[in-house]
């Protein structure tokens, strides 16, 4: 299934059975095991987290897969500058349709546009939320993820998915 295209999809992001967000995104292309596509910020107004800042007119170029248990999320600004890539832990992507979902499993990692900086991030949130006790094959998966995630940021290798 190689297929390129303009068509718009929607993510849903869920988090803990839950949608927490949904939005529009560009399909840039989806070989039956990749999906990549382009967003705008899609939560209001601005998000800082301290080591960036997420604001209207910020673009994202999104990679997910179906095979793989996280997503990565290249943050452009507004003129274009890479800001750096946001990490996240999910399962498996799954597209029905125009509709993409993702669910998110609470670890993240940030990777600056120079590689000067990685962090892992909401280790705090995966240990308290239930996924250890209820699902350890996948809380597993998810430690496995993001140890790969960061390998993959240290190693400069983020530009390459």
């Amino acid at each position: 299934m190689s297929e390129t295209s303009a068509d718009t999809l929607e993510v849903v992001l869920v988090k803990a059975g839950r949608t927490k967000i949904r939005y529009p995104a560009q399909l840039l292309h989806d070989d039956g095991t990749r999906i990549t596509v382009r967003a705008p910020w899609a939560a209001p107004g601005v998000r800082d987290f301290g080591f960036v800042r997420f604001e209207p007119g910020d673009v994202f170029t999104e990679h997910y897969w179906r095979d793989r248990w996280y997503a990565v999320k290249e943050v452009y600004a507004a003129d274009g500058t890479l800001k750096g890539w946001y990490c996240d832990v999910t399962r498996p992507t799954s597209r029905d349709g125009d509709v993409l979902t993702v669910e998110d499993l609470d670890l993240d990692l940030w990777c600056s546009a120079d590689g000067a900086t990685v962090l892992r991030l909401d280790e705090d949130e995966f240990e308290a939320s239930a996924l250890p006790a209820t699902d350890p094959a996948a809380a597993a998966a998810a430690l496995r993820a993001l140890t790969e995630l960061e390998s993959l940021a240290r190693g400069g290798l983020l530009r390459t998915l």
